[in-house]
């Protein structure tokens, strides 16, 4: 329950100040921690996600950060996505979804860094 707890926390943090979906903290943290399946491990962030995503969309609103058409335009595309994706991860092994998703992290993170060491300085 503890550690429930905590990787709600940090997933909850990180989402909101960084953007980033909490899945990136959820998934490894249920997995490594609470021991669930990749699959199940999947599917729970998946559910777990969505309150995080509302409280921060409606956060950074108010801060008029949102671009509405955007967001609305990815999340509606998005769900055709997600509804092959879970049919195609069902397909899948455990060991080769935790492969791939370290994969895209890395693959992620490297982009990232790549285009902040390019960036110019801000002011």
């Amino acid at each position: 329950m503890i550690a429930a707890i905590v990787i709600g926390l940090a997933a909850g943090v990180i989402a909101g100040l960084l953007g980033v979906g909490g899945g990136v903290v959820f998934v490894p943290g249920l997995v490594i921690f609470l021991g669930l399946s990749q699959h199940q491990a999947e599917a729970t962030s998946l559910l777990a996600i969505v309150p995080v995503a509302l409280v921060g969309a409606l956060r950074q609103d108010r801060y008029g950060n949102v671009r509405r058409g955007d967001g609305l335009l990815l999340g509606g595309v998005s769900v055709a996505g997600a509804a092959g994706g879970v049919a195609l991860a069902n397909a899948l092994s455990g060991k080769l979804l935790q492969v791939g998703f370290a994969l895209l992290t890395l693959l992620i993170a490297a982009q990232l860094a790549r285009r902040a060491l390019a960036a110019p300085p801000e002011r």
